[in-house]
């Protein structure tokens, strides 16, 4: 199934909002939003909410997303009384089950993952899990919150994987050295 222009020229705006500032620029793609339900448009005066169900697959820029559901909103502009307006910015996007955002060597999953673009971050819940596979780095917690732009991550009750560390055990074959003498009072 085709997925509608307008649709397409919505999500290009909330695809931006996932590309970390700084991340490797590749040749801007188009961003094509696939799915097996119905695609239902919803606009009121200032603002448009679109909403993509089964076995949603959008695609764009370096970027991979899959989930069951799919809401964003975009703000309008120009004649209120237009049936689709002109679109303006790009407010909200919410990905909801079995959500799973490629991007390069990294990937999340959850089941819900909730992009702000005017705080700059992305909100995943729902057991959400990130991965970056160069670096053999894995989190997952309770709520994981990315910063765009920023290099940070909060991650709320984590529990981290990360590659081995070192022994930083002893060498039964060497000699223990003495531990070091208390300073002298004067």
């Amino acid at each position: 199934m085709k997925p509608p222009r307008l649709a397409t020229l919505l999500l290009l705006a909330a695809a931006a909002g996932l590309v970390p500032a700084g991340a490797q620029e590749a040749e801007p793609q188009p961003t094509v939003i696939e799915s097996e339900g119905p695609m239902t448009m919803v606009s009121t005066d200032t603002e448009t909410t679109v909403t993509h169900s089964r076995n949603v697959i959008v695609t764009g820029t370096n970027l991979r997303i899959t989930c069951d559901h799919l809401e964003y909103v975009v703000l309008r502009k120009g004649d209120p009384a237009a049936t689709i307006g002109k679109m303006d910015k790009f407010r909200s996007l919410v990905a909801t089950g079995n959500v799973r955002i490629v991007q390069g060597d990294r990937e999340a999953a959850c089941g819900r993952a909730e992009v702000r673009p005017r705080e700059d971050k992305i909100v995943l819940t729902d057991n959400p899990v990130v991965v970056s596979h160069d670096e053999g780095f894995r989190g997952a917690g309770e709520t994981i919150v990315i910063h765009r732009g920023e290099r940070r991550v909060e991650i709320l009750q984590p529990r981290l994987v990360g590659p081995p560390i070192k022994d930083l055990g002893f060498d039964p074959k060497k000699p223990a050295n003495p531990p070091p003498e208390a300073p002298k009072q004067p």
